[in-house]
């Protein structure tokens, strides 16, 4: 029996779901039970919920909206504010995101009053959000917020959610706001968000978006276990790779083609099973091609 195609243009998550009834890898899931693969089906599932988590300063969360349900999902709005007043709200959705802008006016720094409320007062549901296999995503802002209340980070049997210390999203290289197109490669091969892809282009627009580490033990261990999710690309990186052999070892790209000079010229980063995902560039802002 030939494995059932599922139309390209449509993703997994809006609106089919392949039941996979022994081991599968083209599903990429795992199998329920040990009957034959004939009784391999697709069928139609309901579309899933996603909840755009906004706060006073995020200005992308309407057209985030919009590129979810172009995707088949069914996006929905939430104030920061209101979800700390019923964090059990967060149990009605199967995917949550995190959109860009300038959370609190950034004030304090990128994403650092909203990853604080999540690092605190809703912690427990931010934790059983992500540790019961559901999506995350955040975009600029909400890479930054992700990245500082510590939802990247290794799922782990404590209490509570770290403050991600060990790396932190800083001012660009050239201290400034930048707003331009880049080229991206996508490096992970785990990262549901960004299966089946190899190159895109998007829009950036950023000051605070270069990823710093504390030591070279870091970028280690985001290359051992598989987060750095997409980098930064260009024709000269083509020429270095063919030297390097590991595109996550290249030296820093000079700019535009590294608008803020991150490390490995990293644009974005997954936690280790690939359901989390944090990313610089704004692709929902790259909808339609004119």
């Amino acid at each position: 029996m030939k494995h059932p195609v599922r139309p390209a243009t449509v993703p997994l998550c809006a609106g089919y779901a392949i039941c996979c009834t022994a081991s599968c890898s083209p599903c990429r899931l795992t199998p329920r039970n040990n009957r034959s693969m004939l009784e391999l089906k697709v069928y139609e599932m309901v579309s899933p919920r996603v909840c755009i988590l906004r706060a006073p300063g995020t200005n992308c969360d309407i057209e985030t909206g919009h590129a979810f349900n172009l995707a088949g999902a069914t996006a929905e709005r939430v104030h920061l504010f209101r979800l700390l007043e019923t964090p059990e709200l967060l149990r009605n959705y199967q995917a949550l995101c995190i959109p860009g802008g300038f959370s609190y006016g950034d004030d304090l720094g990128a994403g650092v009053i909203f990853s604080a409320h999540l690092r605190n007062q809703l912690s427990d549901i931010m934790l059983e959000f992500r540790d019961t296999d559901r999506l995350i995503l955040g975009i600029c802002n909400g890479f930054q917020v992700l990245l500082k209340s510590g939802l990247l980070e290794e799922s782990s049997t404590a209490p509570g959610l770290s403050s991600g210390q060990d790396m932190t999203l800083t001012w660009n290289r050239n201290s400034r706001y930048t707003d331009c197109w880049v080229r991206l490669k996508v490096v992970s091969q785990s990262c549901v968000f960004l299966r089946d892809m190899d190159e895109f282009e998007s829009p950036i627009a950023h000051a605070e978006g270069r990823l710093a580490v504390r030591d070279a033990r870091v970028i280690d261990k985001l290359r051992t276990q598989g987060s750095i999710a997409v980098c930064y690309w260009s024709d000269t990186a083509t020429q270095w790779l063919k030297q390097s052999g590991d595109l996550t070892r290249l030296d820093v790209l000079p700019e535009p083609e590294n608008p803020n000079g991150s490390i490995a010229n990293i644009a974005g980063l997954s936690d280790t099973t690939g359901r989390v995902l944090g990313l610089m560039p704004h692709p929902e802002r790259y909808q339609f091609a004119t």
